[in-house]
């Protein structure tokens, strides 16, 4: 339950960044040039699941951006409350957090629905010394390990594939090609990828044998570097603490961030924000919750979905009940990825903004015209001057605007 405060000082200290990964609140303007019209994650979840039962992200407003069966519109949120538009080309998770630190891509990532070019995979074979490779397709991670398992573990040869994103992803059988020789495959398939514009390399081990192969929780990413300087870069150059948590440093490439701690699940995640909230002394801790997207979004699994918000709930509780004057929470996401929409690809959505701290203004936010507000106002909140796109709103979490 969350408790009142006195008034704080307008000082901001720390700041705690959820990004509810894929959690959409309805298509964007532009929508339909992604095929994406009608998308609406958070409703669709909670039409499927017969209501939500989100009773603190309730209490915040996130029922007054949205309402949603289970979920509705309170009179008096106790957060700042709104909605912020994707202004980057795409809708890849990449290109979502890097414009929630600042930067705008104007040109998209390069995808390869068809599969990759036979250049880049005779590249891959020479640079990495395969014989061969299996797929070279867009696929489901899950379902083309069940596919080419059996043979890649009677050839050795790793599996490539992409997918609706930005990705070249390679696939291995952890005891046929160890993991430090798959992760060494894939930062060579990066320096190949830099070039073609492709977001993501993803080592994707799984263990098992034929008819019951399963991913592991080793996976790890090598990302594009940042083709400029971040609110991460800013904040680190500043003497702020920059604490990466799940994905995040993998999606920066490591760039502007000052301590990482990885977690394998929504839960683990948490727990690790709840860490920081005691240990953090100034600066910004920044965690992607990733089950809603992996585990769900991209399975189709409304109900899955579901429970994987109502949990989240429940550890939200505990969170609030640490935050102290001088915090502010922030939770918002990074795309759309609706579970009951055609395919199970991302949507090109509008993501939620909830904004708290003990004595800071509850008031609407409106619709933000690019995920950078979020940058502009970490970055605003610390005082520190920028050039960076984006308009902080930090004057209306004060009580400074009307």
């Amino acid at each position: 339950m969350l408790l009142f405060m006195a008034m704080a000082p307008n000082r901001i200290d720390r700041i705690f960044l959820i990004v509810l990964d894929s959690v959409g609140v309805g298509s964007l303007p532009d929508a339909s040039t992604y095929g994406d019209n009608g998308a609406n994650t958070l409703l669709h979840v909670a039409e499927k699941c017969g209501g939500l039962a989100l009773p603190n992200l309730q209490m915040l407003g996130l029922g007054n951006i949205l309402p949603v069966p289970g979920v509705a519109a309170v009179p008096a949120p106790l957060a700042s409350w709104g909605r912020m538009a994707e202004r980057s080309r795409g809708k890849d998770t990449i290109a979502g957090h890097w414009e929630l630190m600042g930067i705008v891509l104007e040109q998209a990532f390069a995808l390869y629905p068809g599969g990759f070019p036979a250049s880049l995979i005779e590249e891959f074979k020479e640079r990495t010394g395969v014989a061969g490779v299996l797929g070279n397709k867009a696929a489901s991670g899950t379902g083309i390990i069940a596919e080419l398992g059996a043979e890649h573990a009677r050839t050795g040869w790793p599996i490539v594939y992409t997918s609706a994103d930005s990705v070249l992803q390679i696939a291995a059988h952890e005891e046929v090609i160890a993991l430090e020789a798959l992760y060494e495959m894939c930062r060579r398939a990066r320096r190949l990828c830099d070039e073609r514009r492709i977001g993501r390399v993803i080592a994707r081990p799984f263990t098992g044998s034929a008819g019951g192969f399963r991913r592991t929780t080793n996976r790890r990413d090598f990302p594009m570097l940042p083709p400029s300087q971040t609110v991460l870069d800013l904040l680190l150059a500043n003497g702020l603490e920059t604490v990466a948590i799940g994905k995040i440093e993998n999606i920066f490439a490591g760039c502007g961030i000052g301590r990482s701690r990885p977690s394998h699940s929504n839960a683990e995640g948490m727990y690790q924000v709840e860490a920081e909230a005691a240990e953090l002394q100034r600066g910004l801790a920044f965690a992607n919750l990733v089950d809603f997207d992996m585990l769900y979004g991209h399975r189709n699994d409304a109900a899955g979905y579901g429970a994987a918000l109502e949990a989240f709930d429940r550890d939200l509780s505990r969170l609030l009940a640490k935050l102290e004057a001088g915090d502010l929470l922030l939770i918002t996401a990074d795309h759309g990825c609706d579970p009951a929409y055609p395919g199970s690809d991302h949507t090109r959505e509008y993501v939620p903004l909830l904004a708290w701290g003990p004595g800071l203004a509850a008031v609407p936010l409106g619709d933000r015209a690019t995920f950078a507000d979020v940058g502009a106002t970490i970055l605003d909140a610390f005082g520190i001057a920028t050039g960076l796109p984006g308009a902080s709103f930090l004057g209306a979490l004060r009580g400074d605007e009307t």
